[in-house]
């Protein structure tokens, strides 16, 4: 890319409330661990795992008139993302997500308050398609309403990857998979969207290719712990996971897509996506926020032997 490039990135915005269990959780107890506050979002989180791997990003999503509001646009200076346009609702709070991880660190339970999305419509996001369809790529998740998903994918001239975000969201994508160009959806996700359950290669291909059917042209299937499958209608790899140590797995599917479309963007081969995309959630999963800081394409390549 050259300095001037960009990419896009649609949807969430969260402030972040994490709890991590310091032993067995009892349920409908309270249970003692560690509390941090954080911003995340599958959209600001892509943004952000992109930004340290050396990409230019503009941040398309909706913001409350509050304090949170005010601290997220400070952190998207901090980070040199663009979110300069971004769609103001006086009238509504600024996203956020509360979530409780085991001492181990997988998620357990969570709950969102993302009502503000629902302003992203069609016609706002007509307001910024000019933008929109002068960057390199754009990413978008389902945190938006499924009719701006779809408007988008039809309007968009330029790939466009979808996160599809959670088992309750992931279908929102359905009406708009003939116009998307990469998905990286998990195991759950890709029954909802394909029909099919994901338990071995076989299933994998089957999977795939529903999606290429549909007119998909990238497909990387997260099966968590135990690596990722990522296809085109060419060729296809299984990977397995890269060894690290794991405090918090609640962000690697974000950095696995910027890693993935980092990898797309440099034009690497299918094989070298699915790895700068495993490496990146691996480094995402050894710190107790939902981002690690120390992210950097070097250590990234270095860790799958591609530098």
């Amino acid at each position: 890319m050259n300095a001037q490039d960009y990419c896009v990135v649609i949807g969430g915005v969260n402030v972040d409330i994490g709890g991590k269990a310091v032993a067995p959780l009892i349920p409908k107890d309270s249970n003692p661990g560690k509390i941090n506050v954080s911003f995340g979002g599958v959209a600001r989180n892509v943004a952000h795992n992109m930004r340290l791997l050396g990409l230019n990003v503009k941040l398309i999503t909706a913001l409350g008139e509050d304090d949170y509001a005010a601290k997220v646009k400070k952190d998207c200076e901090r980070l040199k993302i663009d979110i300069e346009g971004y769609l103001s609702c006086p009238e509504e709070s600024t996203s956020s997500y509360m979530f409780m991880t085991d001492k181990s660190g997988d998620m357990v339970m969570a709950i969102s308050d993302m009502d503000i999305y629902r302003h992203i419509t069609p016609q706002y996001l007509e307001t910024r398609m000019d933008e929109i369809n002068k960057a390199k790529v754009v990413v978008v998740d389902t945190n938006i309403p499924t009719e701006s998903i779809a408007y988008l994918a039809k309007r968009c001239k330029v790939p466009i990857f979808a996160d599809p975000v959670s088992s309750t969201k992931a279908a929102r994508l359905i009406p708009a998979l003939s116009d998307i160009y990469g998905v990286t959806p998990n195991s759950l996700e890709t029954r909802i969207l394909t029909g099919v359950k994901v338990y071995n290669e076989e299933s994998m291909e089957e999977a795939s290719k529903k999606f290429f059917d549909t007119g998909v042209k990238y497909v990387l299937i997260s099966l968590g712990a135990d690596g990722v499958y990522v296809s085109n209608k060419k060729e296809s790899v299984y990977l397995k996971t890269i060894p690290g140590k794991v405090v918090n797995t609640t962000g690697a599917g974000d950095a696995m897509m910027a890693g993935f479309i980092y990898g797309f963007l440099n034009e690497r081969p299918l094989k070298e996506m699915g790895l700068i995309g495993l490496a990146t959630a691996t480094f995402a999963c050894e710190t107790t926020n939902t981002i690690n800081e120390e992210i950097t394409i070097e250590k990234v390549l270095d860790r799958v032997g591609l530098l």
